[in-house]
């Protein structure tokens, strides 16, 4: 159960940890904890595209532990139900045919206390066969596992604030919490000096395909913010006519302004004269000192433009970051998300998890107060399309 005073996240990383039983049950448990405060209905929603219920979240990811371990590693393993790899593949061609992503609200049945005997079901086989034969290829795999559902962890967490962030009343998750309250405990810019840089996951026990393909960059010297942009900086911005000044903006991005009718990030709403934001905690004032969260690429370009400075590349990030605070916010960077030299996807569908999505997106780098601990690192490469702002997202500024 998460109580008010306990973290978002697991007080400790484990998934980097070779005890892989252990690793798996905190992992596994941890999801089941976020969903502690929902009541059923909540369980159900999809109000866009991009947004998965959180039902859906918890078998999609108890399904990825069956089709491709548990059917691959566990001799005589039956499926819990025919249906369910239709139901609850999200976009892996190789594993068949699967319901449109548009379509996951619909999916009323099986109900919430049937996904959840599904988890049980996959609990109680993964258990058997880490016990039983743990070989290196299936440890490989679990680790894989553990870390997807991580990510689909901040997912289900993002998605449940998208959902009860659009419901009128603004419900309340959980007294006190916010995924945004918090504030820069640095100030000041680093240098960075001209030269040649390393690029990519270099040794440890973990990364995903697209971090891989070490190689060299050049960097001119710069000058990068230890803070991240504030919302009071945010607001000067709006104050300032931000969001109606064209020159401002990529043209992609007013674009988007005109046809949103954007004026401010993300779940804020201009109430009586002031600035309110939508917390997992209810509707709250927006604080001019905690760091502006829930901004896309355009906005974020668009406020860098009007401070007369720009966005990071992923390469000056990953350069700068021993000497940044991080962990706060994803953070844009002006890169497009490309593979690495010597990039290659493995065979089957695992290679369908990165390689495919490399077109029309941009990279962030970071992590957030939603990210579980240890599932980020310096060359962790997040990426989405420039016109969302459901996630976590904050800007820090080069000069």
């Amino acid at each position: 159960m998460i109580t008010e005073t306990q973290p978002l996240v697991p007080p400790t990383d484990t998934t980097q940890h070779r005890d892989i039983a252990a690793s798996y049950e905190v992992v596994r448990r941890y999801s089941g904890d976020l969903c502690e405060p929902l009541q059923l209905e909540d369980y159900i929603p999809q109000p866009v595209e991009f947004v998965s219920p959180p039902k859906w979240h918890l078998a999609h990811t108890s399904w990825f532990f069956e089709e491709f371990i548990l059917v691959k590693f566990q001799k005589g393993y039956k499926r819990y139900h025919p249906d369910f790899s239709y139901l609850f593949n999200s976009y892996y061609n190789h594993m068949g045919t699967r319901v449109m992503r548009t379509d996951r609200g619909n999916i009323t049945r099986p109900g919430v206390d049937e996904v959840y005997r599904y988890r049980q079901y996959i609990d109680t086989a993964m258990r058997r066969l880490i016990a039983e034969s743990l070989t290196p290829e299936l440890e490989e795999l679990i680790v894989l596992g553990l870390n997807h559902e991580q990510q689909h962890q901040e997912l289900l967490i993002t998605d449940l604030k998208y959902i009860l962030g659009h419901n009128p009343i603004f419900p309340v998750y959980r007294e006190g919490f916010s995924l945004t309250e918090v504030q820069n405990q640095a100030s000041g810019t680093v240098f960075i000096p001209e030269g040649i840089y390393q690029i990519g996951f270099k040794e440890g026990e973990f990364c995903y395909d697209n971090e891989l393909g070490r190689h060299k960059v050049y960097l001119e010297d710069f000058e990068i913010s230890q803070a991240l942009v504030t919302n009071g900086e945010y607001l000067d911005f709006i104050n300032d006519g931000g969001y109606s000044t064209f020159d401002l903006w990529l043209d992609e991005g007013w674009q988007w302004v005109n046809a949103q009718g954007a004026k401010a990030p993300l779940y804020w709403h201009h109430i009586d004269g002031e600035w309110h934001h939508y917390t997992l905690g209810g509707l709250q004032k927006v604080n001019p000192d905690s760091v502006l969260g829930h901004v896309n690429y355009y906005e974020a370009s668009a406020f860098a433009a009007w401070k007369g400075m720009r966005l990071p590349t992923e390469f000056e990030w990953e350069a700068a970051a021993p000497q940044l605070p991080w962990g706060q916010r994803w953070e844009w960077t002006q890169s497009a998300y490309l593979p690495y030299p010597r990039f290659s996807k493995a065979p089957g569908a695992i290679g369908e998890y990165n390689g495919k999505f490399m077109v029309n997106q941009m990279v962030l780098r970071g992590g957030s107060t939603a990210t579980s601990p240890g599932h980020s690192r310096i060359t962790y490469r997040n990426f989405f399309h420039p016109h969302l702002q459901w996630q976590c997202m904050g800007v820090r500024l080069v000069f």
